[in-house]
């Protein structure tokens, strides 16, 4: 029994059959679901599929990941069953007429991996009964330690019409003890929502919760013509945003860095930040906290 999942009872497999049942149609709001015992990244995995044509709503789910990716090339890797890794498909640029669903401009795109954000956010508020806040763009953060991340991804379409697939990945720390935590690049501590606290661990409802809460939010945004704004989203992003209004140092792709205050998000999901020589917009950046 040396190699079954059920050897380490605090890490309970996930059950594929499930977690279909609840979240695929006819009764849940994707389209289908795999579940891996291990694979390298589901990012990959994702992306793969949307260049095989796969139709949106896939979500892939994996129990352990061997070459997880997060921002800026950095590896994210856990130790197996002990988080949730989990990435799903969505074509925002195409119509879906029974859905009333117009395509969404491709400068909405980047409001997506914050949509993740909120949903996080809501899910571990609703499950773990912790109060989490977001570092721009998508970080979770409780009592400032990261506990997880978003990435999202473009995938060009096959015809050079065609728009590109949105592969968006999500990565919590559920059950890992202090010697299992990841070491942040950018000096971020992080943590797990057990270290922290959680009344719950169980990943089956918390997945189920994260990826309602994604579809949720996907569904109001996608009916508003992929306006954050109208939709609501980018009220609910600021109201958990804990970077608005501190001085903070972002480190930009290119190298280079500047220091300032972050004063706003705008309706492109940019974070405005004002420095002693003007205000800047960015859409990239790894951002740190001063105080």
């Amino acid at each position: 029994m040396s190699g079954s999942p059920y050897t380490n009872l605090d890490r309970p497999p996930l059950s594929a059959a499930r977690l279909r049942r609840a979240l695929t149609a006819p009764n849940g709001p994707w389209a289908r679901l795999e579940l891996r015992a291990e694979t390298g990244s589901t990012n990959a995995d994702v992306a793969e599929a949307a260049r095989a044509d796969e139709p949106e709503g896939l979500v892939v789910v994996a129990e352990r990941q061997t070459e997880g990716r997060g921002r800026r090339g950095r590896v994210w890797q856990s130790p197996a069953r002990a988080g949730i890794a989990t990435s799903v498909l969505l074509r925002p640029g195409e119509a879906v007429p029974d859905r009333g669903w117009l395509p969404a401009t491709p400068t909405g795109y980047g409001w997506l991996p914050l949509l993740a954000g909120v949903a996080l956010v809501e899910a571990v508020a609703r499950l773990a009964e912790l109060e989490a806040t977001l570092k721009w763009p998508n970080d979770l953060l409780i009592d400032d330690a990261k506990c997880a991340g978003v990435l999202a991804e473009a995938v060009p379409g096959r015809a050079s019409d065609q728009p590109p697939a949105i592969v968006l990945g999500i990565g919590l720390n559920v059950t890992l003890r202090a010697d299992e935590l990841p070491v942040n690049p950018t000096g971020l501590p992080a943590t797990s929502l057990q270290l922290a606290g959680a009344v719950a661990t169980d990943r089956d409802p918390l997945l189920r919760a994260l990826l309602r809460a994604v579809a949720d939010w996907y569904d109001r945004w996608r009916s508003a013509g992929g306006d954050a704004v109208a939709s609501g989203l980018r009220d609910a992003y600021l109201a958990a945003c804990a970077t608005i209004g501190r001085e903070v140092r972002v480190l930009l792709p290119n190298g280079d860095s500047l220091t300032g205050t972050a004063t706003g998000v705008d309706p492109d999901g940019q974070l405005m930040v004002t420095t002693s020589t003007g205000a800047r917009t960015l859409a990239a950046g790894d951002v740190l906290h001063l105080r």
